[in-house]
């Protein structure tokens, strides 16, 4: 068997196990998606933009920088994103994975140069996931309505609190317009470059995209909830 075809072999399990996930999701879930016809409009438009102006210019970003750079960048932004990570552990009470998250932090800042390099995953100190949304959940607040955000994509009510509580938290935002613009900007290229092939097999799994993508993002939200409060339980 090829490696072409090895590959494509296990895309097509993943896609097919996305789906199953999905649909197991929708029938065992009572979605809260009240507006759903705003939902799908907004929807839409991210869908045009990231066809005529997001996915362009995220396949020429990783045609014309090269992956250790890109890599680096990733690192840099990962790295700041650890800090909020750590502080929405102590929020929740989460103690040693807090220590986790700084200790990420400091090795990555120094060693790593600034976080370009990740020193801390090749050391065995594994990145967590967390980020106030998550917060919110752990301390019991419902997640709300689903929402579709323009360009940023699915949400809902708690979790847009969260980003919104992450942006005025965020040291970029008091920068100048052109360095917070450009620092935000560059993450979000980033961000869409580095999961072209995620968009790709989603675009490929379902009839039905829009009820696909709220599925997996409401599945994966509370997911990430139920963690924490198991972590929270076992401090």
């Amino acid at each position: 068997m090829t490696r072409t075809t090895s590959h494509a072999l296990c895309a097509l399990t993943l896609a097919l196990g996305l789906s199953a996930s999905s649909l197991a999701y929708a029938q065992n879930s009572t979605v809260n998606d009240p507006i759903e016809p705003i939902n799908r409009g907004f929807f839409q438009i991210n869908e045009m933009l990231d066809t005529i102006v997001f996915r362009p210019v995220s396949v020429v970003w990783n045609a014309v920088v090269p992956k250790p750079v890109r890599t680096g960048i990733g690192n840099a932004f990962a790295n700041l994103d650890d800090v909020f990570i750590g502080a929405n552990h102590v929020l929740q009470g989460r103690g040693k994975d807090a220590a986790n998250d700084f200790t990420r932090v400091l090795i990555n800042t120094t060693v790593g140069i600034g976080g370009l390099i990740d020193v801390a995953s090749s050391n065995g100190i594994a990145k967590g996931e967390g980020d106030f949304g998550q917060t919110l959940g752990v301390w019991g607040i419902g997640e709300g309505p689903y929402i579709v955000l323009p360009v940023l994509g699915p949400s809902d009510a708690r979790d847009t609190v969260g980003r919104v509580a992450r942006v005025f938290s965020d040291p970029r935002h008091y920068m100048s317009h052109v360095w917070s613009y450009s620092l935000f900007g560059t993450e979000f290229v980033e961000y869409k470059a580095d999961n072209l092939d995620n968009a790709d097999l989603i675009d490929s799994s379902s009839l039905d995209k829009y009820s696909f993508t709220r599925n997996l993002y409401l599945q994966r939200r509370a997911a990430l909830v139920n963690a924490g409060r198991d972590a929270v339980s076992q401090h």
